[in-house]
């Protein structure tokens, strides 16, 4: 059995029969509130827990607002930072030349040196949105994904949705560059919401087609692999 590693979310390990495989390059879609955030951190927090190293590359927020939301999951990056098992990397999408030049030149030597097996970058939407040109962003992702392969990490790519198709991403490009699609929606009606997660894709593996409801509490992400979306 290819080796295979959990994501650290109760219920997706499941329906992917073990985790993803190692070293795929997977997105976890959606549009806002739906958890992609909470999704990468848990994902990290998971490998850190069984001694893995890892590296956060924010394109959003700043280092001290993704520390403060992973503490209130009651995930303390701090100690992880503290002891060099976690790297955080906040680059800047407003400066297109310096974050594409850091991705390419810098990020792989450092990726290799410091020993990380997982990966998150939340998010790649934003990336693909330094560029105009359809075909300067897919080489750029195509790039990308073929970088973080090369080093051997598994890893996470955040993405939004287009708002009038939200099983698509917003440049209709990821998804078909990387290994694995997970799938996060919201949909709502006059009384209620309901949050729910589909593996639309994981290649080399069976794997669950099945939509599954999804919460977030205190622990993070929990999804209900006895329940059924309406």
């Amino acid at each position: 059995m290819e080796e295979r590693v959990t994501t650290g979310i109760e219920g997706l390990d499941t329906m992917l029969n073990g985790g993803v495989p190692k070293g795929h390059v997977f997105t976890v879609m959606g549009s806002f509130g739906t958890g992609k955030t909470t999704f990468a951190l848990q994902y990290l927090w998971e490998g850190l827990q069984k001694g893995e190293k890892c590296v956060y590359i924010s394109l959003e927020e700043n280092k001290e607002d993704i520390v403060t939301t992973a503490k209130s999951y009651d995930w303390d990056l701090s100690q992880y930072i503290d002891s060099g098992d976690v790297v955080i990397e906040k680059l800047e999408p407003a400066d297109a030349d310096a974050t594409i030049h850091k991705l390419k030149s810098e990020l792989p030597d450092f990726i290799n040196s410091f020993g990380a097996k997982r990966i998150a970058i939340d998010s790649v939407s934003l990336l693909n949105m330094l560029s105009d040109k359809q075909q300067q962003k897919r080489e750029r992702l195509f790039g990308l994904c073929n970088m973080v392969r090369e080093t051997g990490a598994t890893t996470l790519l955040t993405a939004e949705v287009k708002d009038d198709n939200p099983s698509s991403s917003r440049d209709g490009l990821v998804e078909y560059t990387v290994d694995g699609v997970i799938l996060l929606r919201y949909d709502h009606d006059k009384h209620d919401v309901q949050m729910s997660i589909q593996v639309i894709k994981m290649r080399r593996i069976e794997h669950s087609r099945s939509i599954k409801p999804y919460e977030i509490i205190d622990s993070g992400i929990k999804v209900h692999t006895e329940g059924a979306v309406f």
